[in-house]
């Protein structure tokens, strides 16, 4: 049995939810709302009607393997199905008059994704994206001391899963660090360079990107799937300041740069602060509830989901764009492609 948390508003209705999607990611959707008081889990979707009617057991709700037959009794959903799937569903969703949650990335492709958030200004519906790292508390830490950022380095390396293999790095995972930048940085892109290569599926594998914006500041992010040990690093330089967040280790750490008249100080002490293990899905479910309920607005909106999905596709479509000047070419092999992506 799920244990509810304390109700804060109890003046409020409750929001009236569903899970679409109980696989690996959804299940723990399902356990989070379904423990949320200011939710009503009405129930949980999932075409394999096994693993649907396991987790509604658990979360004490009703089973659906088709997602429509639940639309009509909710006011939100929470869209955690493959990403192929995002816009069909969320879309038919919306059409329903449900608010909307939806897994990053918001869409397969820039054009479904556009359409989502027009369709959910155009009914009045909440769109939120669920790039979790924004909840994450090292990253809200060094948010909170970002000002004018000069340089922006970010790596996101994890070791081989079968999961998510739908989608390459880029929208796996390398899509967290993009959305982070582009909330820190609000100015178009001057100049876009990327590489990247396949190495154990057939999409790619792992990736490194060098962003320059219209005001100078520039982004180095760098992605892996395939790495040995799970990395999880962003880190910020601006003047006067370098700024970091481990979200792995639970740790943000600022070091300030002072001069003493024109003389560098010598005493870069740096400040480092620990996090208790916080829930950032808990905390990003029951902000989309939140939201819900006092008529807010979204803390990724669809939008910033639309953006972060762009860059997204600009950044495969330059991998793309390599990769064929490699191949096409004389003299190197994709093979030769390969190694030299992954050597340099």
């Amino acid at each position: 049995m799920i244990k509810k948390y304390t109700n804060t508003q109890k003046s409020l209705p409750l929001v009236r939810i569903a899970v679409i999607g109980v696989g690996h990611l959804g299940r723990y959707h399902a356990l989070k709302l379904a423990a949320l008081p200011e939710a009503d889990l009405v129930g949980v979707v999932d075409i394999d009607a096994q693993r649907a009617t396991e987790v509604a057991k658990v979360c004490n709700t009703r089973a659906f393997t088709d997602f429509r037959e639940v639309l009509p009794l909710v006011d939100a959903v929470s869209v955690v199905v493959p990403t192929v799937y995002h816009f069909e569903v969320a879309q038919e969703a919306l059409n329903a008059g449900c608010h909307v949650f939806v897994e990053k990335p918001l869409a397969s492709s820039p054009k479904e994704a556009k359409a989502l958030v027009e369709l959910a200004q155009s009914r009045g519906k909440i769109l939120q994206v669920g790039h979790i790292e924004r909840f994450n508390p090292p990253i809200k830490r060094l948010f909170s001391e970002v000002q004018d950022p000069v340089l922006i380095e970010a790596q996101r390396m994890s070791k081989f899963s079968t999961r998510c293999l739908d989608v390459d790095v880029i929208l796996d995972l390398m899509i967290h660090d993009i959305d982070l930048v582009l909330a820190l940085v609000r100015v178009p892109i001057k100049e876009l360079q990327a590489a990247g290569a396949p190495v154990i599926t057939d999409k790619t594998d792992m990736a490194s990107v060098r962003l320059t914006f219209k005001n100078g500041t520039v982004a180095n992010l760098t992605a892996s799937r395939i790495a040995f040990k799970p990395v999880r690093r962003f880190r910020v330089f601006q003047k006067g300041a370098f700024l970091s967040a481990d979200t792995l280790e639970g740790t943000f750490m600022k070091v300030a740069m002072h001069k003493n008249g024109n003389v560098l100080s010598e005493d870069f002490a740096p400040l480092v602060e620990h996090f208790d293990r916080v829930d950032p899905l808990l905390e990003e479910l029951a902000t989309f509830v939140q939201v819900i309920r006092n008529e807010g607005k979204p803390p990724v909106s669809g939008q910033e989901g639309f953006s972060a999905l762009e860059l997204a596709f600009r950044i495969k479509k330059e991998i793309e764009r390599q990769k064929a000047h490699f191949i096409t070419r004389e003299g190197p092999s994709l093979e030769d492609w390969t190694r030299h992506t992954i050597c340099s």
